[in-house]
C-alpha cells in the first residue's frame, strides 16, 4: 500500500475518534460542573482544556476557562486544529484524498457527517442544541467506525484505519481518566464525598461504562475499580488494555516492506500491551495513577511517531 494512502486512512480514523472524544469530554465537564456548588465552578472546564492537550493555545486566546469559552474552543473554533468541527473537516479531507480506497458506504458516512455539520455551525447553540450536537457527534463517529468495520476488506487499508482509531482511543481514555486529577475539590475532606462520587460517576457515564461497571464490580462506585475498568479490563472496548490489544493485532497484520524499520513500533506496542494485560491496579495506584497516565499518554505519542516512521508516512 502507498504510504500516502496508509497515512490518510490512519488519520481519517484518528480524527473521527478525536471528535467523539471531545464530545464526551465536554459532556463530562458539564456533568461534573452541574454538581459543583463552591467557588471553583470553572475547575471542570479548565480540566477539559488540559485533558484536550490545548491548554497553552487556549489561554493565548481566552483569559478564563468557563463553559462558554471552552465549548466554543473545543467544539467550533476554526483556529483550533483539534476542535470537533475541524476534526470532522480533516477526516473528510483525508477520505476525499483516498476516495478509491474507501467503500462507497464509508465515503457516504464521512461525507454526510461533514455536510450535516453545517447545520450545527450556523445555528444558535443554546443548552438543548448543544446536547443535541454532542449526541449527534457521538452517533456519527460511531456510524463511521461501524461502517468501515463492516465493509472494508481485511487488508492493509483496514489495519491502518483500525490502528488510527485505537491509538487515538487509547490516548483519549488515558486523558479522560486523568481529567479527575486536574479537577479541584473544595477541601481535602471532600475526597470520597458526594461531589467526588458524582465526578467518578460522570466519567463512567460519558464512556458508556455504567452498566459494564455494575456487571463487573457491582455496588458502590470506587475510584480504584473505575481505574481498573478503564485501564486493565479486556472486556471493556474503551479500556487501554483492549485498545493496545487491537493495536498489536493490526500492527502484526500489516505487510511491511522493511521489517527492520517497523520493528520499533511493534516493540513499543507489545511492551505496553503486556504491562496492561498482566498488570494489577493496586501497584499502579501505589505508584501514582496520575503519573502512570501521564507516562502512558507520552508513550502513545511516541508510538504514533514510530508507526509513521516505520511505514514512511
Amino acid at each position: 500500500m502507498l504510504a500516502r494512502t496508509a497515512s490518510n486512512l490512519f488519520w481519517l480514523a484518528r480524527y473521527m475518534e478525536r471528535a467523539d472524544y471531545l464530545a464526551r469530554l465536554l459532556q463530562v465537564a458539564g456533568h461534573m460542573s452541574s454538581v459543583r456548588v463552591d467557588a471553583n465552578g470553572n475547575s471542570e472546564w479548565e480540566s477539559a482544556i488540559v485533558a484536550a492537550g490545548c491548554q497553552s493555545a487556549f489561554f493565548k486566546k481566552h483569559s478564563i476557562a468557563n463553559a462558554e469559552s471552552v465549548i466554543a474552543y473545543l467544539a467550533f473554533d476554526r483556529d483550533n486544529p483539534s476542535s470537533i468541527c475541524n476534526c470532522i473537516e480533516t477526516s473528510r479531507r483525508n477520505a476525499r484524498a483516498v476516495r478509491t480506497a474507501l467503500t462507497s458506504d464509508m465515503w457516504e458516512a464521512v461525507n454526510a457527517s461533514w455536510m450535516e455539520l453545517r447545520d450545527f455551525e450556523s445555528s444558535d447553540m443554546d443548552d438543548d442544541r448543544l446536547i443535541e450536537f454532542l449526541d449527534w457527534v457521538k452517533a456519527r463517529t460511531s456510524m463511521v467506525h461501524g461502517v468501515y468495520a463492516n465493509t472494508m476488506l481485511r487488508r492493509d487499508g483496514f489495519h491502518f484505519t483500525r490502528l488510527g482509531q485505537f491509538l487515538e482511543r487509547a490516548d483519549n481514555t488515558a486523558r479522560l481518566l486523568d481529567v479527575k486529577y486536574h479537577v479541584r475539590l473544595a477541601t481535602a475532606e471532600d475526597v470520597g464525598g458526594v461531589v467526588d462520587y458524582y465526578q467518578w460517576l460522570a466519567i463512567l457515564r460519558v464512556v458508556g461504562a455504567r452498566r459494564a461497571y455494575r456487571v463487573l464490580f457491582k455496588g458502590h462506585v470506587e475510584p480504584a475499580q473505575v481505574a481498573e475498568l478503564l485501564l486493565l479490563r479486556l472486556e471493556f472496548p474503551r479500556s487501554l488494555a483492549f485498545c493496545f490489544e487491537q493495536i498489536c493485532l493490526n500492527l502484526d497484520a500489516i505487510v511491511s516492506h522493511d521489517p527492520a524499520i517497523s520493528t520499533e513500533c511493534k516493540r513499543i506496542a507489545h511492551a505496553q500491551y503486556a504491562a496492561l494485560r498482566f498488570g494489577r491496579i493496586e501497584p499502579i495506584i501505589k505508584q501514582g495513577l496520575h503519573e502512570f497516565l501521564s507516562e502512558l499518554i507520552q508513550r502513545c505519542d511516541v508510538l504514533g511517531q514510530e508507526i509513521a516512521k516505520g511505514h514512511n508516512f
